[in-house]
């Protein structure tokens, strides 16, 4: 399928949009947080905010899934629920899914 001059015009000025969109988000989100004062409260909110966001993005992915990702993921949950380190998760999921695609699974 040959893309058009129109189509690649459009798909880089969608591409650039959603760049600025996200860069505007991202810096006004710094400067609105430069007139907030960090109660422990707001605090908690805002820790709590990030690992949701995670959860989800990782959630509806693995909902679509094959098992190795399945695998990787429980893997992943379990590390972190022993160990309470996001690192040694991300790396034992990590590992689980190298080696269960190394095994075709």
């Amino acid at each position: 399928m040959a893309e058009t001059m129109a189509e690649t015009i459009a798909a880089l000025g969608a591409v650039t949009l959603l760049a600025a969109v996200t860069m505007a988000t991202r810096f006004g989100g710094v400067w609105l947080m430069a007139y907030v004062r960090i109660t422990p409260r707001i605090e908690a909110f805002l820790k709590s905010m990030s690992v949701s966001v995670l959860i989800s993005i990782v959630v509806t992915t693995t909902w679509a899934a094959g098992s190795r990702i399945w695998l990787a993921v429980v893997t992943a949950a379990l590390v972190m629920l022993a160990t309470r380190s996001a690192v040694g998760a991300m790396l034992a999921g990590t590992a689980v899914a190298a080696l269960a695609r190394a095994f075709g699974l």
